[in-house]
């Protein structure tokens, strides 16, 4: 049971290929709250299998303004925003599990709304309050690497770089938990952040809060 002071936050990205990106984006959004004054946790799910090429997988944020006395739970199983940082994790799956009436979502794509509405899961008019969706490749800077061998690849540029910037300056704006300068403060590109925040495509679909 989701405490009732909490704000989750799921980011459901790709192993692998999309591992920083998921990361960057709950990582961002804690740290810009916790410049705020809030309390945060920001985590991965190791039973999603990170290490394996392109399976889905869940990032986790929390933000509280008081304390967050559990802290020992390892999932958010009640999520108020869930974020797909690729289009294609909204086909064939039910991300928006758990989510409570009056929820979020925001998706990275080049599509309107118009045509990713019909992929929501069947009870998504009833939990969703909002659909947004961000063209983050537009607004993001490409991200370089530095490759060091058979173990793998380091990036360079910081936390937020690439398409984790725009998504991450959308969900602020959408989620409404944090300001622009808060974010700005934490990423290393603040333009795309801002450029996120101002092009984020929002439908509003009316499911109350409770």
């Amino acid at each position: 049971m989701q405490e009732p002071e909490i704000l989750e936050i799921n980011v459901w990205t790709r192993g692998v290929v999309m591992d920083k990106e998921g990361r960057d984006v709950t990582f961002a959004l804690a740290r810009a709250a916790q410049e705020e004054g809030k309390f945060v946790q920001a985590f991965d799910n190791y039973v999603d299998q990170p290490d394996r090429v392109n399976v889905p997988m869940r990032k986790y944020a929390r933000i509280s303004a008081v304390e967050i006395e559990d802290k020992y739970v390892y999932e958010n199983h009640e999520p108020n925003i869930v974020v797909l940082v690729e289009e294609s994790l909204l086909k064939g799956m039910n991300v928006l599990r758990g989510m409570r009436p009056g929820g979020t979502l925001i998706v990275n794509s080049h599509r309107p709304i118009a045509d990713l509405v019909k992929f929501l899961p069947p009870h998504a008019p009833g939990t969703l309050r909002s659909f947004a969706v961000i063209h983050a490749e537009r607004f993001a800077r490409r991200v370089m690497a530095d490759f060091l061998g058979a173990e793998g690849a380091s990036v360079r540029g910081g936390l937020g770089r690439g398409i984790a910037g725009p998504i991450i300056g959308a969900t602020a704006r959408v989620g409404g938990f944090v300001s622009l300068d808060a974010v700005r403060k934490v990423v290393s590109d603040p333009a795309a952040a801002e450029r996120g925040w101002e092009s984020v495509q929002i439908r509003e679909l009316g499911a109350a809060t409770v």
